[in-house]
């Protein structure tokens, strides 16, 4: 037969060992509640809530409300007022001028139109057509015409001309009036 000590069988329960992980618990919960509960009171105590400031608490919070009222005052102020529509006025016929030289490109055809917002610079435009259509054609001759085969050259030239419309309306009228050209047909041939 078998001893009894080589077995060793725990049936009737015996001792009962320590459970050491649900203490260790325990302890971990416990640590983390007081650690929120000490920031919560220094946040508190921060913010002068705890601290029996409540002036301070009050006129931070007025300040904070004129604050907002006044960026809401700075941002309705910055708002433009509506732009009018733009009126484009054509300076009709066609602007069509040779090229001189050694080139394969022999003359320049060009619709233009004149954009403002201004009801009584639609006026003066159509008034000084005569002298605007002069500057033009005289600046659209002394183009080079290998420039103005990119977008570069044209890009230039739309600017150019939009500085000479300006500088005739401004020379009659004292402003220049005139927000953008545009143009409309561009035929080299």
């Amino acid at each position: 037969m078998a001893k009894e000590d080589d077995l060793d069988l725990d049936i009737d329960g015996g001792e009962e060992q320590p459970k050491s992980g649900s203490k260790k618990m325990i302890i971990i919960i416990a640590l983390v509640v007081v650690l929120l509960g000490i920031s919560a009171a220094a946040t508190l105590m921060l913010t002068g809530v705890l601290g029996g400031d409540d002036e301070a608490v009050a006129e931070e919070t007025d300040s904070k409300a004129k604050s907002a009222k006044a960026g809401e005052k700075k941002a309705k102020g910055k708002k433009k007022a509506p732009r009018a529509p733009l009126s484009y006025v054509p300076l009709d016929p066609p602007f069509v001028v040779n090229f001189s030289g050694d080139t394969d490109v022999r003359f320049l055809q060009v619709s233009v139109e004149v954009g403002t917002r201004k009801p009584d610079v639609v006026e003066q435009i159509k008034e000084h057509r005569p002298a605007i259509r002069n500057n033009l054609v005289f600046l659209f001759k002394a183009q080079d015409p290998v420039a103005l085969d990119t977008r570069e050259g044209m890009e230039k030239l739309r600017k150019d001309t939009l500085a000479a419309v300006q500088e005739v309306l401004k020379a009659e009228t004292g402003k220049p009036g005139v927000e953008n050209v545009y143009f409309t047909s561009f035929v080299m041939q």
